[in-house]
């Protein structure tokens, strides 16, 4: 594990300021875009259990701001699945963890690692960049009746990756929500998979919050920063041309993570 230094500071609370912005007006999440700059100086199952503590934090505060417009029913049906799913996802985000290397190579003089767990989060980078580019994407929508499944959808990959809102933004877009009551809904949820997924993540983040704790601390404020700008810019329609570009980028560092060179 390579020791933060000021150059992973900056990196960090730009990355989570960003990125916590984004999610209350654009397709992407935090934790998709958190997850990779976390990614650069720890351990991926360490990365993805840090990006669930900012990106849990992050939710509690929107859930103070908009959690009044809370959709009850809605949260029940998507969000118990999604409970139990992420159990599943966080448990096998772990047991990847402790598999033995898959492979070696080298490049340049460097031995470059291959692990289950590499392989596994960075594929699930590359493919819901991948999505995240596909215009067809922003147009598709579940019928309500589908919501349960669509928890259990959601949830797996919030608990395997931190991958859960492309899937549950498809679910709820045709539950005839406002604008506001849609983002809290979410939220809601997005909260009820993260405090089932963080306890599960313990063993994978017990030396890193001891050693690096002001890290996690920088990247939780700038997260709330990001909200809070966020909230300035609720109707302000997000530009395509910066979703491809970071689609390209998150492509980019998910293969680079499944291959080893990161």
């Amino acid at each position: 594990m390579s020791e933060p230094t000021l150059t992973s500071l900056v990196v960090i609370a730009l990355a989570s300021l960003t990125a916590s912005g984004l999610t209350l007006f654009s397709g992407f999440g935090l934790g998709t875009l958190l997850m990779p700059a976390f990614a650069l100086f720890f351990p991926v199952d360490a990365a993805v259990a840090l990006t669930a503590i900012v990106h849990l934090a992050n939710n509690a505060l929107k859930l103070g701001l908009l959690g009044r417009h809370a959709d009850r029913t809605i949260v029940l049906r998507f969000g118990l699945p999604a409970i139990l799913a992420a159990f599943a996802g966080a448990a096998l985000l772990e047991s990847l963890a402790s598999m033995t290397p898959l492979a070696e190579w080298t490049l340049g003089g460097r031995v470059l690692v291959v692990t289950a767990v590499k392989v596994v989060v960075g594929a699930m980078m590359v493919l819901f960049a991948v999505i995240e580019m596909m215009p067809a994407f922003e147009r598709w929508a579940v019928p309500p009746r589908y919501l349960p499944f669509g928890g259990l959808l959601s949830g797996f990959f919030g608990g395997l990756s931190g991958h859960q809102g492309a899937f549950r933004s498809a679910f709820l877009v045709r539950s005839d929500l406002s604008k506001e009551s849609f983002i809290a809904t979410g939220v809601v949820i997005a909260i009820l998979v993260d405090v089932t997924r963080i306890p599960v993540y313990a063993g994978s983040i017990g030396t890193v919050l001891q050693e690096h704790g002001g890290l996690l601390f920088v990247a939780v404020m700038s997260a709330f920063l990001g909200v809070w700008l966020g909230t300035r810019l609720l109707k302000k329609v997000t530009v395509r041309a910066i979703r491809v570009t970071i689609s390209v980028l998150l492509v980019v560092l998910g293969s680079a993570l499944a291959t080893g060179l990161l």
